[in-house]
């Protein structure tokens, strides 16, 4: 189905297919931190990555969220809509981890008293800094209504997703989103949804289980996703 390779990031290659309003995502084993000063490629990360985020797009798709979703074609491929990403990485935050501790000296693991919705401009040359609201509509990154649409759409995610990661035993603590303009003009959520863009901790213990585990240096990263991959399959 592959046609030509759209765009190439860290962890994704985008291909155009014979069908102009559809692309193919596909995964690579690559897995990077801190603004791609630390890189390594880790067989088996891509296929992982690739089954983890087609569950979770099924799972909103399902409870009516829009998504660039259509289907896993293979292992390290999925097939989506196409969408004109908008240039802003949203942050949801339930529990204070991170950046965000760093930042606001936050204990680690500490209960936030309302959930965090945060935008940081997507621009690896630029660090990709936190923006607002008020300068992304003056830079024309999109309106007002849309900021409306994207803050709805990425609370009502938070809330399906940290029921659905509780049933299997995690803990949502974080995680970043990006939307897309769909064909039809309308704002979908796009990219991927895994332990990659993620943070989840054990319910019972708090052993994470997401990059952190590659940025900190905790262990095995395949070991780690592949728990998500079992308890969210099961």
């Amino acid at each position: 189905m592959k046609k030509k390779l759209l765009y190439e990031g860290k962890a994704k290659k985008v291909w155009a297919t014979a069908c102009k309003d559809e692309y193919v995502i596909e995964y690579k084993d690559d897995v990077t931190a801190g603004n791609g000063l630390k890189k390594e490629s880790i067989a088996g990360k891509a296929g992982l990555n690739c089954a983890i985020c087609g569950r979770i797009f099924e799972v909103l798709n399902a409870a009516g969220v829009e998504t660039h979703y259509i289907k896993t074609l293979n292992k390290t491929e999925m097939l989506v809509k196409r969408a004109a990403i908008i240039p802003l990485e949203v942050i949801v935050r339930n529990v204070a981890a991170g950046s965000f501790s760093k930042k606001y000296g936050v204990e680690e693991g500490a209960g936030l008293r309302s959930t965090v919705v945060e935008y940081s401009l997507k621009d690896d040359s630029l660090g990709d800094p936190m923006i607002s609201k008020s300068h992304i509509v003056a830079l024309g990154l999109c309106g007002a209504a849309d900021l409306y649409d994207i803050d709805s759409a990425a609370l009502k995610v938070d809330g399906i997703l940290t029921e659905f990661f509780l049933k299997h035993g995690m803990k949502l603590i974080d995680f970043k989103l990006e939307f897309g303009r769909g064909a039809d003009g309308k704002i979908l959520l796009a990219d991927e949804i895994s332990p990659d863009s993620c943070r989840l901790w054990d319910i019972n213990t708090n052993e994470k289980l997401d990059k952190d585990v590659f940025r900190r240096d905790l262990g095995s990263l395949t070991d780690a996703y592949g728990e998500v991959y079992r308890r969210i399959m099961n």
